[in-house]
């Protein structure tokens, strides 16, 4: 299905002309949605609907685009900033495709099918504060009456409108952009091109224009899926495994670091994983996947299946300029508590 709706979202030059008909097909719905969400944003705008405001700096990482773009090597990558400047982060994530009532609290030793992959993989890679919620007003107050943290990190959440936020980053893949440029279903955009311009900062996964900043998704090494092996990778021929928003960036990356991959198999976003259904793919093979992927993994991975850690890296310039806004809107907060 993702890879269908790929080709309708991201179309290629020599793209069959069903897709474009297609778009245009879905048109209405598109329009239908234009109006569902101008509706919305103008009923918080205007105070008919309430945004809650927070006594600590709300940091929102989140897209206008559906699937994958690097929003959770960057809110790790933010995390380990704030604690390099005295700062105490906290977390806050929808928990995408786990059912629950309310909020939870993410513990390391909690699986992805409890928590989902993304929180699952945040919590294991720095064991941050996190709590999630379809709520993120709820979540982040649990947050604040649960741990002592002075900053709040978002994973996702743009449209989110509940929650005031001090700064958004908007994160795009260099790549795809803005696909098709159009509203779903008809394209990817879950609001239109016009948003980036209010947000704070633009961080681009790949090549940048002129006001934004360019991404990279370094490679730290690679590391056994299952917590209790041994064994250290050896480069040997392998089957590469993504389910991530664009497979495609893992499969490059792999072929630019030299790798011997005997074939590639794109799953979808979010996809949950069996043994069974990765043995069909891989047979005895060792398997090498995303870290977000190996997550969903670790109770059942044999000692040949492997995963790539990346980092983000961002310009000192925007290490600077981020810092600015956190410690200006920490102030207003201070103020406000204050009665300033």
């Amino acid at each position: 299905m993702q890879a269908f709706v790929n080709k309708l979202w991201y179309p290629s030059k020599d793209a069959h002309p069903v897709f474009r008909l297609l778009k245009y097909l879905l048109l209405p719905l598109a329009l239908l949605f234009l109006l569902m969400s101008s509706i919305r944003r103008w009923l918080f705008k205007m105070g008919l609907k309430q945004s809650h405001d927070l006594p600590v700096p709300v940091i929102i990482v989140g897209n206008i685009t559906v699937g994958g773009s690097g929003k959770t090597p960057t809110v790790i990558y933010l995390i380990d900033l704030l604690r390099k400047n005295g700062f105490k982060p906290g977390v806050i994530s929808r928990g995408y495709g786990v059912k629950f009532e309310g909020v939870k609290r993410v513990e390391p030793q909690m699986l992805a099918s409890e928590v989902g992959d993304e929180p699952a993989m945040i919590v294991a890679r720095t064991s941050v504060p996190m709590v999630i919620g379809t709520d993120r007003v709820k979540a982040a107050e649990k947050l604040l009456a649960d741990t002592d943290v002075n900053v709040i990190i978002s994973d996702d959440g743009l449209q989110h409108y509940r929650l005031r936020r001090d700064i958004e980053l908007l994160i795009l893949d260099g790549e795809r952009r803005l696909g098709n440029g159009m509203l779903l279903p008809s394209g990817p955009l879950r609001e239109g091109s016009w948003r980036a311009q209010s947000v704070d900062f633009i961080l681009v996964n790949g090549q940048a224009l002129r006001n934004e900043f360019k991404m990279e998704l370094q490679p730290q090494g690679i590391f056994p899926v299952s917590p209790s092996s041994k064994h250290i990778f050896e480069k040997t021929p392998v089957v590469a495994i993504a389910g991530i928003g664009n497979p495609q960036r893992f499969f490059k990356t792999l072929a630019e670091q030299g790798h011997t991959v005997l074939k590639t198999h794109g799953f979808d976003d979010h996809q949950k994983f069996t043994l069974d259904a990765l043995i069909q793919v891989a047979g005895e093979h060792p398997i090498l996947m995303t870290e977000k992927d190996a997550v969903k993994c670790r109770d059942f991975a044999k000692d040949n299946w492997w995963y790539l850690a990346v980092d983000a890296k961002l310009p000192t310039r925007f290490e600077s300029d981020i810092m600015d806004k956190i410690h200006g809107s920490m102030k207003k907060k201070q103020g406000k508590s204050d009665g300033v």
